[in-house]
């Protein structure tokens, strides 16, 4: 049986994995907000399911079932958040918190009506993918960071990290949302990035460039 713990912690490997980040048990405790006696507990019951794989150095990975149980969560969760700002007009920066109490609650034929009502979209409000992308995929595609980003040069917000409701809102009160034009004008000495978002000058430190996903304009 696939509880919601279960959901929460497949999702939870697949979406690290798609940050870059070395999924280990000490990952999974801070993403999640449990502890580390949990994690190991979670992950026995899911290995023993035959949902996930530890390897020798530690690292978690999902197997083909376990992949398939995650990104049929994250689906979800796309869907509700879209249907959260499409249809009842939530602003971006909410969605995410409520699409993760949500998502273990739609039925399979709930979820044809969102496909049907909502139509496809390969992205979420916070311009993330259905189909998740590592950092390396991403740069195949042509993105970079902001803190990565040349200095005089344009660019389209492409995406923003969505786990941090603080920053989201921060980033919507500067103008930097998914679609939004920007200027950087230079990666500054102090490791802050100095842009400009319209006519909005904006100097961000490097923890938060280190969020937005961006696109050459």
């Amino acid at each position: 049986m696939i509880t919601i713990s279960k959901e929460d912690y497949l999702k939870a490997i697949a979406e690290a994995e798609a940050e870059g980040k070395d999924v280990i048990p000490a990952t999974l405790a801070h993403w999640l907000s449990v502890t580390r006696p949990a994690v190991t507990f979670a992950l026995k019951r899911l290995t023993k399911d035959g949902l996930v794989a530890i390897r020798s150095d530690g690292h978690v990975r999902l197997t083909v079932k376990g992949r398939e149980i995650a990104e049929r969560t994250i689906v979800r969760h796309h869907l509700i958040e879209r249907m959260l700002s499409e249809i009842f007009g939530m602003k971006w920066y909410e969605v995410h918190e409520e699409a993760e109490r949500l998502e273990h609650a739609v039925s399979p034929a709930f979820e044809k009506k969102l496909m049907e009502k909502l139509g496809h979209q390969p992205t979420c409000p916070h311009g993330n993918g259905l189909s998740l992308r590592s950092p390396a995929e991403r740069r195949k595609r042509g993105m970079c960071l902001l803190a990565e980003a040349e200095p005089a040069s344009r660019y389209v917000v492409a995406s923003v990290y969505e786990r941090d409701r603080k920053l989201l809102e921060f980033f919507d009160q500067e103008g930097i949302r998914p679609g939004v034009r920007l200027a950087v004008e230079s990666q500054n000495y102090d490791g802050t990035v100095s842009l400009v978002v319209g006519k909005h000058p904006v100097r961000l430190g490097s923890a938060a460039a280190e969020k937005v996903w961006l696109t050459k304009a």
